[in-house]
């Protein structure tokens, strides 16, 4: 995939900028399952979607849980989120989420990876999430953790309605392009800079910094980790955040979006592979 021209980040509050910068994943980093499968119940109550493919976003958010997703199989999600959502009202999935934010995001924040957030701050550092999911759920997520700022995927929106193109997809290499021009950006000292990621395909951020963390790796990036000496952390404690969460946080319409289609996908993949 080339590389794009830009990935600017969401600010999300005003400060002086500081050297040192922590990226944090989010899937499985912050979050203790797939934000982009979360969200098929409020659909299928709100009629965008069907039993069958709400469904198919339960199994797949199991197999996830258990398996993460490699480069192969979340290409294939993204085309399928790219087909599903063209033509859907921003607003209305908007609505949607927003309603039912607090059910849905609440019981997935790690605890861990909030205590860790925090001691990032406290040591005077900028704190990225960087993430292949939606910048309009990324972006909320990040600023209820007190996160400095976000950088996540844009899907071209056309008079108020999802075109079907992705802008900027935040995922594999991206990843460590957009660490390097907000680096370039910010001030930051990549050799001084922190990363944390579950997934092997996000090795290429991890190469870039001085710090580098596996999180809940899956198979290959916890290979990768051991040969190469890198920290792996073991997060397993998700924690209540209510009373954190901005009522106010909306527009996270490409968590809903990808919850189809990304179930879909993972159904189709395990079911062929069962079949064989």
């Amino acid at each position: 995939m080339a590389e794009p021209i830009s990935a600017p980040s969401r600010i999300l509050s005003p400060g002086p900028e500081h050297a040192v910068a922590a990226f944090f994943d989010l899937d499985k980093t912050i979050i203790a399952s797939s934000s982009a499968l979360a969200f098929s119940k409020p659909l299928l109550k709100e009629g965008l979607i069907n039993r069958r493919a709400a469904l198919r976003s339960a199994y797949a958010q199991l197999v996830f849980s258990l398996a993460g997703a490699d480069e192969n199989k979340t290409e294939r999600m993204r085309a399928e989120v790219s087909a599903l959502c063209t033509g859907w009202d921003v607003a209305q999935v908007s609505a949607i989420v927003r309603e039912t934010l607090h059910d849905v995001v609440d019981p997935l924040v790690y605890a861990e990876a909030t205590e860790l957030i925090a001691q990032h701050r406290e040591d005077g550092h900028d704190v990225i999430v960087l993430s292949a999911t939606g910048e309009e759920v990324v972006a909320p997520v990040a600023e209820m953790l007190g996160a400095t700022r976000s950088v996540a995927t844009r899907m071209q929106i056309v008079d108020g309605r999802y075109s079907g193109e992705v802008d900027f997809y935040c995922y594999g290499a991206n990843k460590a392009v957009a660490a390097k021009q907000l680096a370039a950006t910010h001030g930051y000292d990549l050799a001084e800079c922190f990363a944390y990621t579950d997934s092997s395909t996000d090795i290429p951020l991890l190469e870039v910094v001085g710090h580098p963390h596996a999180v809940n790796p899956d198979k290959l990036l916890r290979k990768e980790a051991l040969e190469r000496g890198w920290p792996i952390l073991a997060f397993d404690r998700p924690m209540s955040l209510r009373s954190r969460i901005p009522t106010r946080s909306a527009g996270m319409v490409a968590l809903g979006v990808g919850a189809v289609a990304a179930g879909a996908t993972w159904y189709g993949l395990n079911r062929r592979r069962r079949s064989r």
